[in-house]
């Protein structure tokens, strides 16, 4: 039974007369089509007795036909008003469909309000984002092999970073020439803008590269991914330029201990509040607790953050096929900041990450 299938199946199973798919990411994995539409309209419908239909600007049908999709699909030119052209298709399978399943996460309000001018009487009872929450949360072999392949991409964006990396070069200096070199191997897409953080920098984790220049005996944070056929790695590793103090190397070496620690812990049948616990007591007790200040780590697969978040008090437990990173980090303003991740599959007796290259500290 193929993933669309299971959602025609639990629509029927809901009683629903339709639902509504809005998210980009979850139309490509229940289709094959992957298409970002900007501030234009791509929707997929899914009725309990009616074969689906994708809805999509006219300039992307034959791309989606191309995929092999067999069901129909339907275009709209930009003058012409989407959701009156969509109630009339939706009318020729449903005169008068009552009972929705919607996106809550992701339908705007906007679209939501133009829905309803069209079926005043609909409820929209259901949402569908646990649903594609649990259906992309258990990754099929397939998958894994798609992500070890984006894992090896990254592996090698490190391998060309590091030998980029000189002191009185700009961050952005060396984020080019990573990109330039992948995009020479047929790596077209980044799966995130690539972030290369120097010295006090880093300790801003959600920071950008910028035109900071690196200088020598401070560290660098690395944090990059890679796109491989529609999926997605990320990784993040921390070097050294020069020779380090001693708090620039305690640092360094706790936060290693911890991502170590909890890659060696996850598991099955462990809960992801537990193994957010693993590595934040080591941070804690080395006094850099206060300085940890994200979760572990997040999903990934098709989408960089995923379903679920690996934190404190999310008592999910983990099971074989999850994919997600173990990322911890600490962030001292004005001093420095280390990160450093693999992102993992939970196989069935522990975990195996996607990214190969060394966590020892690295000093070039």
């Amino acid at each position: 039974m193929s993933q669309l299938d299971k959602v025609q199946k639990w629509v029927s199973e809901q009683k629903l007369d339709v639902a509504y798919i809005s998210n980009f990411e979850s139309i490509k994995y229940l289709t094959g089509f992957g298409s970002d539409p900007i501030e234009r309209v791509l929707a997929l419908f899914v009725f309990p007795d009616h074969e689906p239909f994708l809805f999509a600007p006219a300039l992307e049908v034959e791309a989606i036909k191309d995929t092999g999709w067999e069901h129909p699909v339907y275009g709209y030119l930009d003058h012409e008003k989407p959701f009156k052209l969509i109630a009339n298709y939706i009318r020729e399978r449903n005169s008068n469909p009552i009972h929705w399943g919607i996106e809550n996460d992701n339908l705007t309000v906007d679209r939501y309000e133009q829905l309803r001018s069209e079926f005043p009487n609909a409820n929209f009872e259901k949402n569908l984002t646990p649903v594609f929450e649990n259906l992309r949360m258990i990754k099929t072999a397939d998958e894994i092999e798609k992500l070890n392949a984006a894992g090896a991409e990254a592996d090698f964006a490190f391998e060309v970073g590091f030998n980029a990396v000189a002191a009185g070069k700009t961050e952005a200096e060396v984020a080019a020439e990573l990109e330039y070199a992948l995009k020479k191997r047929g790596v077209m897409e980044m799966s995130f803008d690539t972030l290369i953080q120097a010295g006090a920098h880093a300790a801003e984790p959600h920071g950008a590269t910028a035109m900071n220049k690196i200088k020598g005996n401070e560290l660098i944070l690395f944090d990059l991914g890679t796109v491989h056929d529609g999926y997605i790695s990320d990784a993040s590793r921390t070097v050294a330029l020069g020779t380090l103090n001693d708090k620039q190397k305690d640092i360094y070496k706790v936060c290693l201990e911890a991502q170590l620690a909890a890659q060696d812990y996850a598991k099955p049948g462990i809960t992801a509040a537990s193994l957010d616990r693993v590595a934040r007591d080591i941070i804690d007790k080395a006094g850099y607790g206060e300085y940890f200040i994200h979760r572990l780590g997040h999903g990934m697969g098709m989408g960089e953050h995923e379903f679920p978040s690996i934190m404190e008090g999310n008592e999910l437990v983990l099971q074989e096929g999850m994919c997600f990173s173990i990322e911890p980090g600490i962030y001292i303003p004005d001093v420095a900041g280390v990160r450093i991740e693999d992102c993992v599959h939970i196989t069935s007796d522990g975990c195996e990450p996607f990214t190969h290259t060394s966590k020892e500290l690295k000093y070039l």
